[in-house]
């Protein structure tokens, strides 16, 4: 019984209500004018034609979210679309709509005041007085079991109005809702954005992992030589590693306040000796190579490629410490080749274990590459090969 009565405490029970009967408002103007029946030919003629603009499905939608979707957080609604009629079956979709609408709101608002009239012209004629002349019904002899029958109008007038509301909104999502062609922008819109956030989210670990990794390195080592001149290049270490970093969460912060203006200054391959600088002063001997003109990589393959170095060096400051490395960066017709290597220095860890080597992967697969990690002939390698084309 509480759940049949809980739409009647609903705020957007009687939202709905108003949406529909709203609906005859200016119609039922024009009968008061000329009762014919052409005037109502004439407004359904009229709506269709309305229909027909695109704007239309604009205001509709607006109308739609705002009187018939329970305000809810976790974003109800979207269902119905607020754009204008992009093809003419979106106009289409806004004719029958808007006919179904002044049917409906026919409907309802006939029952919203006769049945009242219903039940007083039952309870009239149940104490037995005379209906009124214009009354709802109209029977000659009056019969005290009219009396009995006088709530069940009102009891009905409840259930055609939230039955009436449910019915609208079905309508509203199937008439005002988004297209299959728009559907389909939808999702993919939202993939877009799902993998921004995984692309930001893998930048910071990038970006910020490399930094605190250099930086915790650089304190370790400057602590346990005790030397002041050691100490120094070690605190300049972590001051241009930090800078880098804030300049990098600067950039994606950016991003993420901007979103619709794509951000370019991302560091490429050309910024890779600051990379290969941060590992020396951190104390490993960096041997790198490179081979062809690293500037002719394609951006997001530069891009891509300085991420992977970043990372495959900060595992090497990690995990090995201050360690010969062996960097080669090749440059070939249609293939941008990366390879670092450096001597195991603690047991191998378990397959899939750390989001860094995730990260090299999924950034090899997105640009259609392979990337090759793991124990190679007593060292830890990571092979990189980035399609140019």
């Amino acid at each position: 019984m509480v759940r049949m009565l809980r739409p009647l405490t609903r705020a957007v029970t009687y939202k709905r209500w108003l949406h529909i009967v709203v609906a005859v408002v200016w119609p039922s103007l024009w009968i008061f004018i000329q009762q014919a029946w052409w005037t109502q030919v004439t407004a359904a003629v009229l709506l269709g034609l309305a229909g027909l603009v695109p704007i239309t499905r604009v205001v509709e939608g607006f109308q739609a979210r705002l009187l018939l979707i329970s305000h809810r957080r976790d974003g109800e609604g979207t269902e119905i679309v607020t754009t204008p009629s992009a093809t003419w079956a979106d106009r289409g979709r806004t004719v029958v709509w808007l006919e179904a609408r002044l049917v409906l709101g026919w409907i309802v608002a006939h029952f919203s005041l006769q049945l009242p009239l219903l039940a007083v012209d039952l309870l009239t004629t149940g104490l037995g007085h005379e209906p009124a002349a214009d009354g709802f019904v109209s029977v000659e002899e009056q019969h005290w079991w009219h009396a009995l029958l006088a709530p069940l109008p009102l009891l009905l007038l409840p259930v055609i109005v939230v039955w009436s509301g449910h019915l609208i909104t079905a309508l509203a999502v199937r008439l005002l809702g988004p297209s299959p062609a728009e559907r389909l922008a939808a999702m993919e819109e939202r993939t877009e954005q799902l993998l921004e956030r995984t692309r930001i989210a893998r930048e910071l670990h990038d970006s910020i992992g490399h930094a605190l990794t250099v930086a915790v390195v650089q304190a370790g080592a400057a602590r346990a030589a005790g030397d002041p001149a050691f100490t120094d290049r070690a605190l300049g270490a972590i001051e241009e590693t930090g800078r880098a970093a804030l300049e990098d969460l600067e950039r994606v912060l950016g991003v993420l306040r901007e979103s619709e203006k794509p951000v370019s200054s991302r560091p490429t391959l050309a910024d890779a000796d600051r990379l290969l600088e941060s590992a020396r002063a951190s104390g490993a001997k960096v041997d790198a190579e490179v081979t062809g003109a690293v500037d002719t990589v394609p951006g997001p393959v530069s891009r891509e490629g300085y991420r992977i170095l970043q990372e495959a060096l900060t595992n090497v400051l990690r995990h090995a410490g201050a360690v010969p490395v062996r960097v080669r960066v090749r440059v070939a017709a249609d293939t941008l080749v990366l390879a670092i290597r450096n001597p195991l220095t603690e047991p191998i860890p378990g397959p899939g274990r750390g989001s860094g080597l995730r990260g090299i992967r999924e950034r090899a697969a997105l640009l259609g590459g392979l990337a090759r990690t793991g124990p190679d002939e007593g060292d830890w390698q990571v092979h990189v090969e980035l399609p140019m084309s």
